[in-house]
């Protein structure tokens, strides 16, 4: 149970006592489009920058095929690779459901996993009921592509916090960073 008597994300979600929430984390097109041939349709420094300083030393979930477009490891996160070809990535965690690499990150005492897509994983841990926290960058601009970000209930999440930012050097689109969590 929390300090005030409620239980905690990871109890809610029948994980234990003192189980660290869920996070999921992605850049968003106001189309929804979250990719387009394997990478982003956008370059958005600060979004970057964001999720290396909310991911750094956390085990990050990532499908294979998400896994395979990285040009490297990167570092300071502790992959999670989900796929269904076990042992087919040497030297990677893998985990042949979204379930299992969350399971692996828990047991390893992580205090935010973190789930990074692609757009298969998020949809799974999204229906799924997994997340308890969603790190999401709106991009305030249309794009072509051929990966989405999955449909939602988002009733299930409150905003907690909103960073609005223009157009400016290095960013030619406005943006926000939005933070959600979980409705108790």
């Amino acid at each position: 149970m929390s300090a005030v008597g409620e239980p905690t994300a990871g109890e809610r979600r029948g994980r234990g006592p003192g189980t660290a929430p869920i996070a999921a984390i992605a850049a968003i097109a106001a189309n929804g489009v979250l990719g387009r041939d394997g990478g982003l349709p956008w370059r958005l420094p600060a979004d970057l920058k964001r999720f290396k300083r909310l991911t750094l030393g956390h085990h990050l979930i990532l499908g294979r095929r998400t896994w395979e477009t990285l040009d490297a490891p990167l570092p300071g996160r502790i992959p999670v690779v989900v796929t269904r070809r076990a042992g087919s990535l040497p030297g990677v965690l893998q985990a042949a459901t979204v379930g299992a690499a969350l399971e692996i990150a828990v047991q390893a005492g992580d205090s935010e996993p973190f789930v990074g897509g692609g757009a298969e994983i998020f949809r799974l841990a999204l229906e799924e009921d997994r997340i308890d926290r969603l790190y999401l960058t709106r991009i305030h601009q249309e794009f072509e592509g051929d990966t989405w970000f999955p449909a939602y209930d988002e009733a299930r999440f409150r905003l907690v916090r909103q960073e609005d930012h223009g157009v400016a050097e290095g960013h030619p689109y406005p943006f926000s960073f939005l933070d959600f969590e979980r409705r108790r």
